[in-house]
């Protein structure tokens, strides 16, 4: 094309070109494909430690996960313990909150919302007012009345069923959660996500007909559990643990073995019992179970099992109508999943020491199409890469939302794939040097396995066909 141009016509070809290039990236906006720029997202990235803002001393970012969620601009401090969720956390945190949907649903769940705001008076009567203390995030209304900021919602819906009056038994199980923010007033925020004043958490509560109902139901939410983490990609271990303040006959801890963890774990390696050290009643290195050697580790709750028995209900007056039509105390359960927590955590456990990798299935954007430097010889193939964004969202629909255009051309490639690589996008296509090839070639980078594939447009999307997206 070039060598066909007259040299006194070169500044007029230059202009019409630039004006078709302005033409293109207009297109970007207005177009059918509605692209998803870099350039237009709100992301402040801070890839020096000492820019960080907020981030205290170097010794406070000893958390890798607090570390580069904030260097990549997915969290910014708020004040102590409380952060901004930045856009690119939230589309991975509604990513998690479907996956849950999904599995609660399927084994009978209903989803609801109650208040943050908790009477003081719902909390005397189970005597966790004075029990949690300083815990408890306090607040009296204009009326002097005393509520609290709820860290979770025992309470609050025991009485909600049990202003419903006698339920039929043929109701139970009923299986009512929500995903909502808590707050704890916690001593000493630390570790980003992993440990805050203000997060969000799943947390359903059950009512059975009897014991052996509500155990049912119990290791039914479980293996509910145990799914989602294994569909994360996630390493995790069910530990046995102490009831602490929620009270019950029993619990169980989710738990993602790290080096970071707060939590101090036992683990058998040949009957794989495992337990949470407050469970343990003596400091016994033996297995209780067949005797063998206990192993030592560190975790982080990630999610956390209760039978409660008639606790609540009892006290409530949460009772059903049993098949005499004489009421009974419905016997409950609680679980929760720490859903901010297992954001950081999966970032903690996967993420190199100078990039983030997620969960397959939480990545906020799957593709990350980066286009040829301006100025570059790459740019003089026109829409190679918004053509590919375009053939990729209408070949695959699955896709739809998922993929990124980095616009940035007055970067280097070089520049924009480090940037990619740091936010952890599970792919990244490249039109490099490759696509002046016939028939073009794009790089396509896996940083979460470190592999490069060079393809063809038809290839790119052969490539990505099986992506599994939630």
């Amino acid at each position: 094309m070039e060598m066909a141009i007259h040299s006194r016509s070169r500044p007029l070809f230059d202009r019409l070109f630039r004006d078709f290039l302005q033409l293109r990236r207009s297109y970007c906006h207005h177009g059918r494909s509605k692209r998803l720029l870099v350039s237009r997202f709100f992301q402040p990235m801070n890839l020096r430690e000492d820019r960080v803002p907020g981030a205290g001393r170097s010794s406070e970012l000893s958390c890798k996960s607090q570390r580069l969620m904030l260097q990549a601009g997915l969290i910014q401090p708020a004040n102590t313990g409380c952060f901004h969720y930045l856009p690119y956390t939230v589309r991975a945190m509604e990513k998690l909150v479907r996956v849950i949907d999904k599995e609660m649903q399927s084994i009978g769940g209903q989803k609801m919302n109650m208040p943050s705001l908790t009477s003081a008076s719902l909390w005397k009567i189970s005597e966790r007012w004075d029990l949690l203390g300083k815990e408890l995030f306090r607040l009296k209304d204009r009326h002097n009345m005393e509520y609290c900021l709820s860290p979770t919602h025992e309470e609050a819906v025991t009485e909600l069923v049990a202003m419903q009056g006698n339920l039929s038994y043929k109701q139970l199980p009923l299986m009512l959660y929500q995903v909502t923010r808590k707050f704890r007033d916690e001593p000493k925020p630390r570790f980003g996500l992993l440990r805050g004043r203000e997060f969000y958490m799943k947390d359903m509560y059950t009512f059975d007909v009897s014991e052996g109902a509500a155990m049912e139901t119990y290791n039914l939410v479980s293996n509910a559990y145990s799914r989602i983490f294994e569909q994360l990609g996630l390493q995790f271990v069910k530990v046995q643990a102490d009831t602490g303040s929620i009270g019950g006959k029993m619990s169980h801890e989710f738990q993602l073995p790290a080096e970071i963890g707060e939590d101090h774990l036992l683990m058998c390696p040949d009957c794989h019992f495992a337990a949470n050290v407050e469970a343990m009643t003596n400091a016994d290195t033996n297995c209780p179970q067949c005797h063998g050697k206990l192993r030592e580790s560190k975790g982080i709750e990630v999610g956390h099992t209760f039978y409660l028995g008639t606790k609540y209900s009892s006290i409530l007056g949460a009772s059903y109508s049993n098949s005499e039509n004489k009421p009974v105390v419905a016997e409950m359960g609680c679980f929760g999943l720490g859903v901010t927590r297992i954001l950081a955590a999966s970032i903690e456990v996967l993420s190199t020491d100078d990039a983030i990798r997620w969960p397959g299935l939480l990545a906020p954007y799957q593709v990350c199409i980066i286009s040829p430097k301006k100025g570059s010889k790459e740019e003089l193939i026109a829409g190679l890469s918004e053509t590919l964004y375009d053939t990729l969202i209408d070949a695959l629909p699955q896709f739809h939302g998922e993929v990124v255009l980095d616009d940035r051309s007055h970067l280097t490639i070089g520049k924009r794939l480090k940037d990619a690589s740091r936010l952890g996008y599970p792919y990244i296509v490249i039109a490099g040097k490759r696509v002046l090839e016939n028939p073009p070639a794009f790089e396509v980078s896996c940083p979460n396995n470190g592999k490069t594939v060079f393809l063809t447009q038809e290839g790119v999307l052969d490539f990505l066909r099986n992506v599994k997206i939630a």
